[in-house]
Order: structure tokens, then C-alpha cells, then sequence
């Protein structure tokens, strides 16, 4: 019993000064695939955040929710399509978009956030105007995906302010009120820059970058962002991950100090992440 007792006194102990170095300052947190489906993890992403929440640290969590679109989309016998990894959106996906993410993912999340102790309030980037869009110029017509022209923080910091979590779904219009459904990537680094962020984690399936592809002991723990052009080339960040990776560039070039892919399917790692010696994941910053 001593042992556990002395284990559990030394893990505080570490978290101390990061608690210290983390406490007032604003963390983005892109919250995404597994630990969005499987309800363990979900559970455990909720209560760290209201864990953060109460120990001073202002936590904002940007949302998307492909799995739950296609699901609604299924049921209302629509058409999923993909261009480069971006769902197409005509209209009528346009608005499942808005209908799943801004009401059932986003109120469900601010439900559970509240189930663990916590003050969550749900807002979307039409909310305040929080998200202004134009349509995402590209090769292929991707129909109404939006590209972030600006950020409206005010909102976001009157809930920060209040001690809200504020749980920001990525949805947002442009001048003429069109609806547009934006990269929840995307979306996170922009909100990041825009509030100074302290810190931008993004949540995945994977561990982080490896340098040896499937061997997790070659994980990349930490890279600088200059690197990042010589990664790609050498084929070690490829695919999927490169929208990922340049989000969190994005991020610092904006202004947050520093961006972390992390592990979402590990229990807690949001605060192995914040509150360990070790951290988890890849982390970016710039020298």
C-alpha cells in the first residue's frame, strides 16, 4: 500500500511544475478519431479536460465527426465522396454537416463534459462569427469547404474567461451566410494562432512520426520546423499526415509556442502529454 502511495505522491510531483508553467495559458486541443468513436477514450478525454479545467489551464476543444456524418449520411441514402482526403460537400451535405456536428457531436460532448464535473458550453463557427470562410479554391471542386479567412476570439474568451470549456464544432459561413464545412485540423491550428495559444495537440491513430515506417520504436519525438520540408521528401511524413503536420506549423507560425501529434488511443494522453518528464507523441516547435 506505501508503494502505490509513494508512486501516485511522485507522479504529482512531476506534474507540479507543469502544472505551474501551464496554469492560465490557453491549450487547443483538435479532438479526433479514435478516442472520438470508442467511449472508453472518450470518457477519458472528458475528464482530462475538465481535469485541466479546474487546475487553471483555459482548455478549448475543436471537434469534427466523420464517422457520425457518413452514419447520417447513410440513413438519408447520400452519397459520401472524398477529393485528397476532403469530403465533398453540395448542399445537402452542407447541411447534415451543420445538423451532426453544431448539434448531436457538439451537444453530446458538452453533456458528457458536464457528467464529469465540468462547466462545457458548445459553440460553432457560425456562433459570434467565430469561423469566417470563403469557399477552398483547389484543383478539384470540393464544393462548400471552407477556407478560414478569419477567427473571432471574443466568444472563445468570454467562455474562457467564465470558466467554460468552450467545445467548438468546425463548421462556418461566409459573408453571404453559405454554410461551409471546414477541416477540424485546419480549423484547430487556426483557432490556436488566433488565441496565442500556449500549446496545440492534435489527436490521432498513430503514435507520431516514425522514422522507419511501422517500427514504433522509431518514433520522432521532436522536430523542429524547418525540418519538416527534407521529412517529406524522405518520405517519412507522407499521405494523411501531411495536411496534420502542416496544421501544426501553421499554429507556430501564427504564434503558439509550440504543436504535438499525440496517441489518441492511449488512456489519458492528453495529460501524459501536458504533465509528464517523458511527454508523448511528436512535438514541433520552432528554434
Amino acid at each position: 500500500m506505501k508503494i502505490g502511495k509513494d508512486i501516485s505522491a511522485q507522479i504529482l510531483i512531476e506534474a507540479l511544475p507543469y502544472i505551474q508553467k501551464f496554469n492560465n495559458k490557453i491549450i487547443v486541443i483538435k479532438y479526433g478519431g479514435n478516442a472520438m468513436v470508442d467511449e472508453r477514450l472518450k470518457m477519458a478525454v472528458m475528464r482530462d479536460m475538465v481535469l485541466l479545467n479546474i487546475v487553471g489551464i483555459k482548455v478549448v476543444l475543436v471537434h469534427g465527426g466523420g464517422p457520425e456524418i457518413d452514419q447520417m449520411m447513410k440513413k438519408l441514402s447520400l452519397e459520401s465522396r472524398f477529393i485528397n482526403g476532403l469530403r465533398y460537400t453540395d448542399d445537402d451535405t452542407a447541411e447534415v454537416v451543420q445538423m451532426v456536428l453544431a448539434g448531436k457531436v457538439n451537444k453530446q460532448l458538452v453533456s458528457l463534459i458536464h457528467q464529469n464535473g465540468g462547466k462545457g458550453i458548445g459553440l460553432c463557427g457560425t456562433d459570434g462569427d467565430i469561423l469566417q470562410v470563403e469557399k477552398l479554391e483547389s484543383e478539384e471542386d470540393l464544393g462548400f469547404v471552407g477556407n478560414i479567412t478569419g477567427v473571432n476570439t471574443q466568444p472563445i474568451n468570454m467562455a474562457l474567461d467564465n470558466g467554460y470549456i468552450p467545445i467548438i464544432a468546425t463548421v462556418g459561413t461566409d459573408e453571404k451566410g453559405q454554410i461551409y464545412n471546414i477541416n477540424a485540423d485546419t480549423a484547430a491550428a487556426e483557432i490556436a494562432g488566433a488565441l496565442k495559444a500556449e500549446k496545440l495537440i492534435t489527436m490521432t491513430d498513430i503514435v507520431g512520426l516514425l522514422r522507419e515506417k511501422r517500427d514504433e520504436d522509431s518514433l520522432i519525438t521532436n522536430v523542429d520546423i524547418f525540418e519538416i520540408p527534407q521529412l517529406i521528401e524522405e518520405g517519412i511524413i507522407m499521405g494523411g499526415m501531411i495536411p496534420k503536420v502542416e496544421s501544426c506549423v501553421e499554429a507556430i507560425l501564427q504564434g503558439v509556442r509550440e504543436a504535438v501529434i499525440i496517441d489518441g488511443r492511449i488512456e489519458h494522453a492528453i495529460l501524459i502529454e501536458l504533465f509528464s518528464n517523458e511527454g508523448i507523441g511528436t512535438l514541433f516547435y520552432k528554434n
